[in-house]
């Protein structure tokens, strides 16, 4: 009977830091101590000097197709969309495919209180690799890797 209470204890402990890291440790990242206004951005970034020629193509499939929602340069938009120059994108937590996923079906909300993604409507697979490299290039420059 202990040992249950005590893994229930433990398994609520570790769901209540996963919360705190992956939802409110999502407000420290805004660039100063104020709550920012609708559709002001969540984040600073350092926008790099030069991309690469497919980072350029994808940053204008970007700015035509996901920028109403996550914002310019990929920084989201308070209650609207989330950054993507976030750490919760990284390569190594959201591989490509997630971006390939995330467009062709949309996205349950997981990590935001944002609601659900819905797919994004005429992005073809080469559209969408151009915009994971322009994405990666601006998640690079801000050591995010």
């Amino acid at each position: 009977m202990n040992k249950t209470i005590i893994a229930i204890a433990a398994v609520a402990v570790l769901a209540l830091g996963g919360w705190y890291i992956f939802v409110r440790g999502d407000d420290a990242q805004v660039s100063d101590n104020t709550t920012p206004a609708k559709g002001g951005p969540i984040v600073t970034i350092k926008v790099p000097d030069q991309l690469s020629s497919n980072a350029t193509i994808g940053k204008r499939v970007f700015e035509a197709k996901c920028m109403a929602c996550h914002a310019e340069n990929a920084v989201g938009q308070e209650g609207v969309a989330p950054p993507l120059v976030h750490k919760i994108y990284e390569p190594g937590h959201h591989g490509d495919a997630a971006f390939f996923l995330a467009t062709q079906r949309g996205v349950r909300s997981h990590h935001w209180k944002f609601g659900d993604m819905p797919p994004v409507e005429g992005l073809t697979e080469a559209d969408v690799s151009y915009i994971v490299t322009y994405v990666r290039e601006l998640q690079r420059a801000n050591g995010i890797n």
